[in-house]
């Protein structure tokens, strides 16, 4: 008996891209619910839609699905009450129909009644900020710079859209930033009191809003990266504050603001840092945040983990587990305030550690080959909820045993939750390879291998090289899967070279300033232990890579013809080219000089690519902008070692998104990602030709 289901869902872009994708977790002031966001594709198949599901915290019941709309909903908090806050663009029943309105803050009441909108502006509503102990929210939106009043602010607006008047006046750096164009309106922060819509409204009564105050009036450029969070009391929002400096530099700052008075104060003003990520103790005393150094041409950056006194107006302040040489990510704190909870990258992993804020001794917490996310801490301080991932499963609600964990001074094992939906099965097994560096170093790295893969039937191999450069390959991606790939018989490498997080400062010292060094040999060191596996067949082998592992695919493109194919997406091409040109220039600077880009951009080489290239690039693209792939192409055809005959054909191929950004996110452009990026390979690594290629799909033309 035959059938023609796939064996999984990576076998079946349709059935890859319609799998659900879990996202944020937020828990309730009693610790008895949990929720989660799920996406799940459209009636169309052309976009994701967010709903918010409820997983049980003790793992008994199965999820229920708490909201329904075209829309979606996203930003799930608790509010102090137990009502559920998010923000969605779903119509609202109390105004006029509006197809093209805003997200809007809504209410999803304790009791389970019905959700209503309690807060909505003109400009729309960019997420919401609750305090643990209180019924204060506070909203982010935008406001245009003239306006003096919300009336003014709505009517203005309303100008610009009628004019169709798209253009924007800049006077500041940077002008548009990742995927969006930044201006004319500025980000504010606006504060709320709950109570005053706690009740729901009667039989044909509107429901009551918010009466929102503008905490930050005239922040100019202040608030356009902020990092905004409330103490447990509600009486201060501490947030980065943003800063123009010298020659079109920016720089972060930590404010804090009183939500009685709107009074601002700076907290932290570090002239040889940027802060971020600020949590508030239990007992809004204090405040713990991230310190990233100032990075120079010769020193990478450091990320050091650092607690301040929030009501001291002296500025005191301490570096936390100074001698711990990973860099922190998430930081909270715990339910007694004698610690943190931190996650950093470690070896691959993500795991939880404990930091003794009186010893500054660092255990881990957790014992998965995972990376965690989404960290929350129950009532009583005894257990952690989180988002757990790892290339072994997408992310999903576990439950750890935090107190069994501190007493024992060992980590356990997180317990999966009942989730939404089930954990794909996989197409292969996952397994790791280490390889010594030139200098000694070890190079480690994930290899996903494919059923069957065997010394009798060795696998094809891919490189795959990571973005960042400041990285590591240690958690799910639905974008760059390698679970697709091995699906379609190949085994994929997922490295950690020099620059990546989680193996030590030195490990990413080692190649600062220095791409086309040891983040190079780096590479070729783990594809040669790769290669000297049985179950690996070293002929048939293709790199790839994107952002700076496009950087790096362009730099093994021109320094080495062992790869049959090569794929670069989003890729930095002329060094020279790309620092003044992309969103945040002043930050690559820092290390990209003259003299640095001449040492190490891939365009100069351009002469030595033997190897077929596969281009890809989004037109929306603002970090790494199209003239970089439109530069690398052209260069391809008219001056690498595989040039375009009299009709202009050549191996190489470009495939080009006019509607996409950095990533390629959409699900229908996703899948043409993957197909294109599959024939490729299928004719320059496994040798296909005719009709033994896959197919390009319809829609190319």
């Amino acid at each position: 008996m035959t059938t023609d289901t796939p064996p999984t869902a990576f076998h079946d872009l349709d059935a890859y891209v319609a799998l659900p994708r879990m996202s944020g977790l937020a828990l309730s002031p009693d610790g008895a619910r949990l929720v989660t966001a799920v996406s799940t594709l459209d009636a169309k198949r052309t976009r994701y839609v967010t709903a918010l599901w409820e997983v049980d915290p003790a793992g008994e019941r199965p999820a229920r699905r708490l909201t329904r709309s075209t829309k979606g909903e996203s930003s799930a908090r608790f509010a102090s009450t137990g009502d559920l806050l998010f923000t969605s663009a779903r119509p609202d029943a109390d105004a006029e129909p509006d197809d093209d309105a805003p997200a809007a803050l809504w209410l999803l009441p304790a009791d389970g009644a019905e959700a209503r909108v309690v807060a909505s502006r003109k400009a729309g509503v960019d997420g919401v900020v609750v305090a643990q102990d209180a019924p204060v929210v506070v909203l982010p939106s935008e406001v245009l710079p003239s306006a003096a009043d919300d009336a003014e602010d709505e009517r203005l607006i309303g100008v610009r859209s009628d004019a169709k008047v798209a253009a924007i006046l800049h006077t500041q750096y940077p002008v548009r930033y990742w995927d969006h164009d930044l201006g004319p309106s500025l980000p504010h922060l606006f504060a709320g009191d709950l109570t005053t819509v706690a009740e729901s409204p009667a039989a044909g009564a509107p429901a009551p809003r918010l009466a929102l105050r503008d905490l930050t009036p005239q922040p100019g450029v202040g608030l356009r990266h902020q990092d905004a969070v409330l103490s447990p009391d509600g009486g201060t929002v501490v947030t980065t504050w943003t800063r123009p400096a010298a020659r079109g530099a920016l720089r972060q700052v930590l404010v804090a603001v009183d939500v009685a008075t709107g009074e601002r104060r700076t907290l932290l003003d570090d002239a040889g840092a940027d802060v971020s990520s600020p949590v508030v103790s239990p007992d809004s005393r204090r405040v713990a945040y991230l310190r990233e150094t100032l990075s120079t041409p010769t020193s990478a950056p450091q990320v050091q983990l650092w607690v301040a006194d929030l009501g001291d107006v002296a500025g005191t302040t301490r570096r936390v587990a100074a001698d711990w040489d990973r860099w922190p990510h998430e930081v909270v704190w715990t339910r007694d305030g004698s610690g943190l909870l931190v996650q950093a990258d470690d070896l691959g992993r993500g795991p939880v550690f404990h930091v003794d804020l009186t010893t500054d001794a660092v255990a881990r917490v957790t014992a998965d080959d995972a990376v965690f996310s989404d960290l929350r801490v129950s009532p009583d301080g005894g257990t952690l909820y989180a988002l757990r991932t790892s290339y072994a499963a997408p992310a999903h609600p576990v439950r750890v045993d935090l107190a069994a964990a501190l007493a024992a001074g060992a980590p356990v094992e997180a317990v999966a939750l009942l989730a939404p939906a089930p954990l794909p099965a996989l197409p292969g097994t996952l397994t790791e390879v280490t390889a010594t560096a030139e200098d000694g170093s070890a190079v480690r790295a994930w290899l996903a291998l494919p059923e069957g893969a065997s010394a009798a039937s060795p696998a094809p191999l891919l490189l795959w090289i990571h973005g960042g450069p400041l990285g590591s390959w240690n958690a799910w991606s639905w974008r760059w899967n390698p679970w697709i790939m091995a699906a379609r018989g190949y085994a994929v490498l997922l490295p950690d070279p020099a620059l990546s997080t989680g193996y030590g400062q030195d490990f990413v010292q080692r190649g600062w300033g220095a791409w086309g060094g040891a983040p190079y040999t780096d590479l070729m060191a783990v594809t040669d232990a790769a290669e000297a596996r049985d179950d690996v067949d070293a002929t048939r082998t293709g790199a790839m890579g994107g952002s700076f592992g496009g950087y790096m695919a362009n730099w093994v493109a021109g320094h080495t013809d062992r790869f049959r194919g090569i794929v670069t997406h989003a890729s930095l091409w002329a060094l020279d080219q790309f620092g003044p040109t992309t969103d945040d220039s002043f930050y690559w600077e820092r290390e990209m000089t003259a003299e640095m880009a001449l040492a190490n951009s891939p365009h100069l080489s351009v002469e030595q690519i033997v190897t077929p290239m596969l281009v890809v690039h989004g037109d929306k693209d603002y970090r790494v902008p199209i003239g970089e792939g439109l530069r690398l192409w052209y260069e391809l055809l008219s001056r690498s070692g595989l040039p375009a005959d009299e009709d202009g054909s050549t191996p190489h191929r470009f495939l080009y998104f006019p509607d996409e950004n950095h990533w390629v996110l959409t699900p229908q452009h996703a899948k043409v990602w993957y197909q294109v990026v599959e024939a490729f390979l299928a004719e320059h690594v496994l040798g296909l030709s005719g009709s033994d290629l896959p197919a390009l799909p319809e829609t190319l033309g």
